[in-house]
């Protein structure tokens, strides 16, 4: 989904508003909201004119274009219903693009505390499912996700699994661990 270079930042639009938002919070100045491709956070994007992007289009945030007045972050719960909407098919379609940064995760992924792993983290995976990751990926690195499928029994949907861990991660502002959003890896 991106080609942008390391320097710049992207973010997908989720919804966009050519005159404004309702409330008057930026006056009549058009806005859109945004998913960060890096670290899945939410932004409002205030444009300078009507922007020619719409849902799904990449739009750089960092640095702001000559359009781009202002980028701030934002929470689930203050973006649109049709952004929130939206949301799902862009983080599973992020996650399928960049196959070799979420398989990396499962290869890479390490205890948290003495009893928590980082892959417990995600839905549908207890003890025995982690151990036996754990175990192939001891054997070999996983290379893709059909990869992860065929030599571990009982997951069925790794690019499923991330994308429910990721939503619940942007919907969830008091959850105790975030492994995906906000944590910017590039930083």
């Amino acid at each position: 989904m991106s080609d942008s270079s390391d320097d710049e930042r992207v973010a997908v639009v989720l919804d966009i508003f050519p005159n404004g938002r309702s409330d008057g919070r930026h006056g009549s100045r058009p806005m859109a909201y945004a998913l960060d491709v890096r670290d899945f956070t939410l932004k409002e994007v205030v444009f300078e004119d009507t922007p020619d992007v719409g849902m799904d289009d990449e739009l750089v945030i960092e640095p702001p274009g000559d359009n781009v007045r202002g980028v701030y972050p934002t929470e689930y719960e203050d973006v649109s219903g049709s952004a929130q909407s939206e949301l799902e098919y862009i983080v599973e379609e992020l996650v399928e693009d960049e196959e070799e940064r979420f398989v990396s995760f499962y290869n890479d992924a390490q205890p948290i505390t003495l009893r928590l792993h980082q892959l417990n983290l995600l839905p549908g995976i207890g003890k025995k499912l982690r151990n036996t990751i754990l175990d192939e990926r001891k054997r070999k690195p996983f290379e893709s996700f059909e990869d992860l499928e065929d030599r571990v029994a009982g997951l069925h949907d790794p690019v499923g699994v991330l994308v429910e861990r990721i939503l619940e991660e942007i919907q969830e502002d008091d959850l105790k661990y975030k492994t995906f959003v906000g944590r910017d890896e590039d930083a």
